[in-house]
């Protein structure tokens, strides 16, 4: 028996049919829909705000974490009784350690509640339970510091992040956000080292403060607010493109006549179909307590993007992977798919993460707000010279830090900044920052309203700063923009190499300063002179302008700032003791923890890459090759009949030839690479690079010859959904 698959046409004629998904709506008496203050959070459990503890309870237990010290038993005892009262009482049946290996995802082991005691069943989450689990820690990516028979990992609850109920079908589980590490205490994980790095910016953070005059303050934290792009695809579709299961992406295809040309689609009307999955995801993310708060279309067909508020980093980051998670549950319910691929479609816009961060101390000063008189405020302008210092000097790290096999395809394309780490400081602060090098005194502007020349509209203020969607690294107003990291990335690695840079410049800020005052500088005298020193250094790595622009490129070389064009090459950072000696110093790795992640890190880019060219090997043989022979059929017996009652036509045949010429063509290059896969690639670095550069270009071309058949074939010998399907029908 053989089976069928549905035509192209039959999948167009379903997708269109589709109509908008009802969910239900919470209401209140009235029958209204209730307001989001009525079940934000109705799913997350945290101690501080549990009324089944007592204050004294979460005083000992915030005063222990404030200190560094671990809780006592009976505390846990104490949150494990409350949760798992709340969690059964709220309908879970089951528990888990949710924790984030290195695959880029997430990780979930489910054991019940249910538990028996003098031979009655009973409800019970102990407290050795919640603190500590074991899943096997030589079956995640572990960079060989993991033997196969070494099978021991823990993971231990991180107080930090609010617990949380997922629901599904058939009912709830509760997962307990956590920390995972080998039997050794080597982290495996995402979480460890952004907990590290935050728990070090901290100290030094708050030690610059008081040296620049703020006394009061007693602890700095990161804070983070990721927005994300994504693309949604009919599920029908999406299944009907074996590269799109496989690989996240389309390894070819033809662009369609319209895309992005118009610039229509960014802030358009946004579908009904796609309006009713944001607003299931909106209320399915404020239940888990995650802060979503925008939602538009995006620059290309079929993309969008969501927004969160600010959290603390390290929350940000557990959100971030509930965000992407969510996304894909709720698209499949719409019968819809989500795309986190960097560069799902060639030729249009890819997506990105953009990564706002900034730090804030315990009093609520951020201190990254320039406030009204931005060339007066010594420590803002510290701040900012302290931060790009790190950029500057840290910009191999950083760019190995949003490296990844997808990135590749979006860095330095249209819509994406470089691979050059610069930061965009906008007019203002540029000038401002020049002035203080040359001895100046900055005049600002006598005006920054805009008016507008009509009485029926407001006049605006203008901001000190423009924005600049071509700089990998922008300052935005109060906050800094970590533009290059890549759609599909946990935040938390970036975050962790970002905050151990400025860690390191804050420490030699700190001791500059201090050594300063004791020759008897005035704050503000130490301050200016510090900021003279870091910018007189890092102005290089300040870039304004035209990020895609190659007089960039040219212009980033004199300056001597690296341009680590691909994966490979970003990777081997990680192998230069020099580059990232300061993620040791200061504590956020060892040794041995980063050449566990380069070893994960390029295997895995090694891995996507052979899917990626296996995949397109097979979905040539399998549909580009038989599309264009059966085509090339119809076209040899239009030839032949034509020949036989006398007709002659050069048409037919020109078209016979140029199909016959692209599978030829295509074939013998899916050959090759066949053969280049099957080599020896026992240096992996080597190998890796090979793939980046020789083999990277074999594919385009392959790809490039797979479209120009895609585009010679008529749509009823085509068997893939093209660009105008998955694009355009939805």
């Amino acid at each position: 028996m053989t089976i069928e698959k549905d035509s192209v046409s039959s999948l167009r004629n379903r997708a269109t049919s589709r109509n908008p998904r009802h969910f239900n709506v919470p209401l209140d008496n009235l029958g209204l829909p209730k307001k989001v203050s009525d079940y934000y959070g109705e799913l997350t459990f945290d101690f501080k705000t549990s009324e089944d503890i007592s204050d004294a309870t979460k005083k000992e237990i915030i005063k222990a974490l404030d200190e560094g010290r671990g809780i006592k038993k009976d505390h846990a005892e104490a949150i494990a009784k409350a949760v798992t009262d709340w969690a059964v009482r709220n309908g879970a049946t089951h528990f888990c350690h949710w924790f984030q290996p290195l695959t880029g995802g997430t990780a979930e082991k489910h054991d019940a509640f249910f538990s028996l005691k003098d031979g009655k069943p009973i409800e019970r989450l102990s407290a050795s339970q919640l603190m500590q689990g074991e899943p096997d820690a030589s079956s995640f990516p572990n960079g060989g510091s993991r033997s196969t028979f070494e099978a021991r990992g823990y993971t231990t609850w991180d107080l930090t992040s609010p617990m949380f109920l997922i629901e599904t079908t058939n009912g709830r589980t509760l997962c307990i956000p956590t920390a995972f590490v080998s039997y050794f205490g080597e982290s495996l994980d995402i979480k460890t080292p952004l907990l590290k790095s935050i728990s070090k910016l901290s100290p030094a953070a708050t030690k610059f403060l008081q040296l620049a005059g703020h006394k009061e303050t007693t602890s700095v934290h990161v804070t983070c607010g990721a927005e994300q792009e994504y693309f949604l695809v009919d599920k029908a579709f999406y299944y009907a493109r074996p590269d799109l299961v496989m690989t996240g992406r389309t390894l070819f295809g033809a662009l369609t006549t319209r895309n992005q040309q118009l610039e229509d689609h960014y802030f358009g009307l946004i579908p009904d179909r796609v309006l009713a999955f944001m607003q299931e995801l909106d209320y399915e993310l404020h239940r888990l307590g995650i802060p979503s708060k925008t939602r538009h279309n995006e620059v290309a067909p079929g993309q969008f993007e969501m927004a969160p508020i600010f959290s603390e980093a390290n929350v940000a980051s557990d959100n971030n992977q509930m965000i992407m998670t969510t996304m894909r549950r709720i698209a499949e319910k719409h019968d819809m798919m989500v795309l986190l691929h960097e560069k799902p479609f060639a030729g249009i816009n890819g997506s990105g993460k953009h990564v706002n961060w900034s730090m804030s101390d315990d009093t609520g000063l951020n201190l990254l707000e320039p406030g009204s008189e931005p060339q007066s405020n010594l420590r803002f302008l510290a701040t900012v010279a302290v931060i790009v210092e790190a950029l500057h000097r840290y910009s191999k790290p950083l760019r190995m830090a949003i490296s990844g096999a997808g990135n590749d395809h979006r860095l330095g394309a249209n819509e994406a900044p470089p691979s050059i780490i610069s930061a965009y400081l906008g007019d203002t602060l540029d000038k401002i920052f020049h002035t203080i090098m040359e001895d100046k005194s900055f005049t600002p502007r006598s005006n920054n309203v805009i008016d507008l020349g009509t009485n029926q509209l407001a006049h605006l203020l203008q901001d000190n700063t423009d924005r600049n969607r071509t700089s990998p690294f922008a300052f935005t107003g109060n906050k800094f923009e970590f533009r290059a990291v890549g759609s599909s990335h946990a935040i938390g690695f970036p975050m962790t190499i970002l905050n151990a840079a400025v860690t390191d410049i804050f420490n030699e800020a700190n001791a500059y300063l201090e050594a300063e005052q004791a020759k008897g500088q005035t704050v503000d005298q130490s301050l200016m002179s510090l900021i003279k020193k870091l910018m007189g250094n890092s102005m290089k790595a300040v870039f304004n302008g035209d990020g895609y622009s190659k007089e960039w490129v040219a212009e980033a070389a004199r300056r001597g700032l690296p341009n680590l064009r691909t994966t490979p090459e970003a990777l081997k950072t990680m192998t230069n003791a020099e580059d990232y000696s300061f993620l040791v110093r200061n504590g956020i790795f060892k040794a041995e923890e980063v050449t566990t992640r380069y070893n994960i890190l390029l295997e895995r880019y090694i891995k996507i890459r052979e899917i990626e060219f296996e995949t397109m090997i097979d979905m040539i043989h399998q549909y580009v090759i038989p599309s264009g022979l059966e085509y090339k059929s119809v076209l040899a017996n239009l030839i032949k009949g034509q020949k036989e009652i006398g007709v002659a036509s050069n048409f037919e045949m020109d078209a016979y030839k140029k199909v016959s010429t692209k599978i030829d063509e295509i074939h013998s290059l899916s050959t090759n690479l066949q053969k280049e896969l099957s080599g020896d690639h026992s240096d992996h670095q080597k190998y890796a690079e090979k793939i980046g550069s020789e083999l990277m270009t074999m594919v385009t071309t392959m790809a490039g010859i797979c479209n120009e058949l895609e585009e010679l074939i008529p749509n009823q010998f085509y068997t893939l959904p093209k660009y105008y399907d998955m694009l355009f029908l939805r």
